[in-house]
C-alpha cells in the first residue's frame, strides 16, 4: 500500500511541483512551501495566480497579482524576471535556452536569457502561452483561436482559427499536435505537421464541465484531461491523433468530478485527483486502479510526480496537501 505523508497548510493551494526529490507547494496567498528536511516557506508574491515547473530547468516559474514574474529554485531562492505594475500575471511558460514567456492583457512577452524581451501583440486578451518542443516558437491562446510566433525572427505569425474562447494551450511532446482548452466544455486541436496553413482540426467534446487540467504521457501517445467524472484520455499515437477515435475513460466515479490529472514520468500510469480529495492511480494498459489517497478536505488542485516516479505530491483548495510514496 502507498503511504501518505500529510501536510496540513492554511489556505487555498494553486499547485505543487517537484524540483528533484523536493516537493514545493504554491499558495494563492503567494507563499511557496517546500519539504526539504522540514517545512520551509518562501514569500514570493502578494497574491499568486500561476505556478508551473520550467521543463528546461529545475526551477518554478510563477506569476502574481503584484505583476511580477519570478523564478524559484529548489532551495527557495527567488529571481525576479519581469514586473508589470498594476497588471495581473496569470500566464507563464518556460522555454529552451532560458527563455520565459508571460502575458497580460492583449500582449505576450518572451524574455530571453540575456534579459532582452520581445513583445507579441494580439487583437484579443491572451489566455495561455506554450513553447513548442523544437525551436524557439510560442503558441498564444486567445479568443477565436491560437497564434504561432517564431521568437528569434521577424517572420509572419501563423493564425490557427476556431470560433470560441481558448483558455489554455499545449503542444504534444513531438510537436505534431497543438491542443487548447476552451471556455465551453471542450478541447480543440490542430494537426501541425503539414504545410503552414494546412493545420487540420480536431474536436474533442462531450465534457460535462470545463477542462482545467491536461497531462501528456511520457512519449506523447496519450493526452489525459479533467472535466468529467472520469479522466478522459485521448489517443495521439496514430497519424491523425484522436480523429475518429473514442477516448479512454479511466477512474470513473459516479458524479464525482476529476479536477487534476498527471502522467507518471516513465510509465503509462495516470494519477487522477477528484473534487472530494480522493486520488487514484490507473494503468493505461488494462485500466487497473490503485487507491492512492482516500477523500479529504477540498478538491485536488495540484498533482506532481518526482523525477524517479516514486513520489506523488498533491495540493488542495483547502490546504490539505501531502506526499504519497508509491514505492512503499
Amino acid at each position: 500500500m502507498p503511504t501518505v505523508a500529510p501536510l496540513d497548510l492554511e489556505g487555498h493551494f494553486v499547485a505543487t511541483h517537484f524540483l528533484g526529490e523536493v516537493p514545493l507547494f504554491a499558495s494563492a496567498a503567494g507563499t511557496i512551501h517546500r519539504l526539504d528536511g522540514g517545512e520551509k516557506v518562501t514569500d514570493a508574491h502578494e497574491g499568486l495566480l500561476t505556478c508551473i515547473r520550467d521543463p528546461y530547468s529545475a526551477t518554478l516559474l510563477t506569476g502574481g497579482e503584484d505583476g511580477k514574474v519570478l523564478r524559484i529554485a529548489h532551495d527557495g531562492s527567488v529571481t525576479q524576471l519581469a514586473e508589470a505594475p498594476r497588471k495581473w500575471i496569470n500566464v507563464v511558460a518556460g522555454g529552451p535556452q532560458g527563455a520565459v514567456a508571460y502575458a497580460h492583457g492583449r500582449t505576450s512577452f518572451v524574455r530571453l536569457s540575456d534579459g532582452t524581451t520581445r513583445e507579441f501583440p494580439e487583437e484579443r486578451t491572451v489566455e495561455g502561452v506554450a513553447f513548442a518542443p523544437k525551436g524557439l516558437r510560442i503558441a498564444v491562446a486567445r479568443y477565436n483561436g491560437v497564434t504561432l510566433h517564431w521568437v528569434g525572427t521577424n517572420g509572419a505569425p501563423v493564425d490557427l482559427d476556431w470560433k470560441g474562447a481558448h483558455t489554455g494551450v499545449t503542444f504534444s511532446p513531438d510537436g505534431r499536435f497543438l491542443v487548447t482548452t476552451m471556455q465551453e466544455n471542450a478541447l480543440h486541436g490542430w494537426k501541425l505537421d503539414g504545410k503552414p496553413g494546412d493545420a487540420r482540426h480536431m474536436r474533442m467534446t462531450g465534457y460535462p464541465a470545463k477542462v482545467k487540467s491536461l497531462s501528456w504521457s511520457v512519449k506523447g501517445k496519450w493526452l489525459a484531461s479533467s472535466g468529467a467524472p472520469a479522466a478522459i484520455v485521448w489517443p495521439f499515437s496514430a497519424k491523425d491523433g484522436p480523429m475518429g477515435k473514442a477516448p479512454l475513460e479511466l477512474g470513473t466515479r459516479a458524479n464525482i468530478m476529476v479536477t487534476q490529472v498527471a502522467f507518471h514520468p516513465a510509465e503509462e500510469v495516470l494519477a487522477i485527483g477528484f473534487v472530494d480529495g480522493m486520488i487514484l492511480g490507473v494503468r493505461i494498459a488494462d485500466g487497473k486502479e490503485a487507491l492512492l489517497r482516500r477523500p479529504g478536505k477540498g478538491a485536488i488542485t495540484g498533482l506532481s510526480w518526482s523525477a524517479t516516479g516514486k513520489l506523488l505530491a498533491f495540493a488542495s483548495e483547502a490546504g490539505d496537501c501531502g506526499v504519497i510514496d508509491i514505492s512503499a
